[in-house]
């Protein structure tokens, strides 16, 4: 059995259908249920139902062989993982947003606000730039809207979000979309289980 942790919401509902399009179907998790695991002995699969943040850490400590997980994510936790393919969904971008007009003072420290301190701190210093990082987890654009930042650093897909607050995007720091990771020692142990799902799923991205 390949332990499979999915992301829960919408973005696992495609994943899955992605899996199960190249033969690794379990009919148990299109029942409604409040389950968080699903087994089908058949096709030797074991689907996880895990908060999407949480789903680099099942893979890397090993209570799931693979995962899908959003590439902003990894580069904010940096887990110890094997990246395997990208899938090509939910794509979209870890970006710099500010207010349309704002203009920054290069001699002030920039105050940013972000789920993705890792990514901010990084970004900024490899410009050499002092930042103030602000730890939000949701609704990051009200921030500068209310004064509490000059600036955001987020995921970005349509930008629809970030015009209905009159914000705009000022600078990409880099793309995300769907990865498939893998445990180490799963991926060692499993790769004649494993290798076999890449491939379909690497042809059928294709």
């Amino acid at each position: 059995m390949i332990n499979i942790a999915l992301p829960k919401g919408r973005m696992g509902d495609r994943v899955y259908e992605l899996f199960a399009s190249v033969g690794y179907r379990c009919d148990a998790l299109q029942n409604e249920s409040r389950k968080l695991v699903f087994a089908d002995e058949a096709n030797g699969v074991r689907y996880l139902l895990i908060k999407p943040q949480d789903v680099a850490v099942y893979v890397e400590r090993g209570a799931a062989d693979i995962g899908v997980v959003g590439k902003d994510v990894l580069l904010e936790t940096g887990p110890d993982v094997y990246e395997l393919l990208d899938l090509g969904l939910g794509v979209c971008a870890l970006a710099v947003a500010a207010p349309n007009g704002y203009t920054e003072d290069p001699d002030r420290i920039l105050r940013v606000a972000t789920k993705y301190p890792n990514v901010a701190r990084r970004y900024y210093a490899h410009m050499n730039r002092d930042i103030d990082v602000i730890k939000l987890n949701g609704s990051i654009e009200l921030a500068p809207l209310l004064g509490l930042s000059d600036v955001i650093v987020d995921v970005v897909e349509t930008g629809s979000t970030l015009r209905e607050n009159n914000l705009s995007v000022r600078q990409t720091i880099a793309p995300s979309s769907a990865r498939l990771i893998a445990n180490i020692s799963s991926y060692k142990f499993k790769r004649g289980e494993i290798d076999p799902m890449l491939f379909a799923l690497s042809e059928r991205k294709g």
